[in-house]
């Protein structure tokens, strides 16, 4: 798997970006975030149709706004196809209004350069990245297919990652960073 360090490899996917009719695909490119300067936060989730993956997603919904609020734009992706995807939000309840596109990695070549496949299907882990604007991933994150994410720590790290300065342990936005001053560790 990729992982901090390592540059996110390049993308051109359909996307599912509304449900209203004639509105509901667009292409999403990697060079998207970076023309922008922003931050990209991408998470993989298993299949569509499934039980664990909509209360993620619906999660990530919910957060949307600190995500956005933070220079980052939001992407979820499986390796279902667009037309799963759209199927999908307007089947249930807690995807039809979302905010963010889910990309279809359909033919699984973003999936399979992330190093994420798993099983004889090859579907994906749960598998969340933190890409930096230069394209750089600089937090990976990998869960077994039965259990959900952290979506708070996702955002968390991202405000960490954001301050460019030393956060400690359970470091939350808004709490003291540290600094080394002389040889010392002070707080700042």
């Amino acid at each position: 798997m990729l992982t901090v360090g390592q540059k996110f490899p390049e993308f051109s996917l359909e996307a599912v970006v509304s449900t209203e009719k004639g509105k509901e695909f667009a292409t999403i490119t990697s060079q998207d975030h970076k023309k922008d300067g922003k931050w990209m936060v991408i998470f993989f989730w298993p299949k569509d149709f499934t039980f664990v993956c909509p209360t993620e997603i619906a999660g990530f919904n919910r957060v949307y706004p600190d995500i956005r609020d933070n220079d980052a734009v939001l992407y979820g992706a499986s390796t279902d196809t667009a037309f799963v995807h759209l199927a999908w939000r307007k089947d249930h309840q807690d995807l039809r209004d979302l905010k963010f596109p889910m990309l279809a990695d359909h033919g699984k070549k973003l999936s399979r350069e992330l190093g994420i496949l798993t099983g004889d299907e090859e579907v994906c882990l749960r598998a969340t990245f933190i890409v930096d604007p230069q394209g750089t991933i600089q937090w990976a994150s990998v869960n077994s297919l039965n259990v959900g994410r952290n979506i708070e720590e996702t955002l968390r790290v991202l405000q960490a990652l954001q301050t460019d300065e030393l956060c400690p342990c359970n470091w939350k936005e808004g709490d003291k960073t540290l600094k080394v001053e002389g040889g010392s560790l002070v707080e700042a």
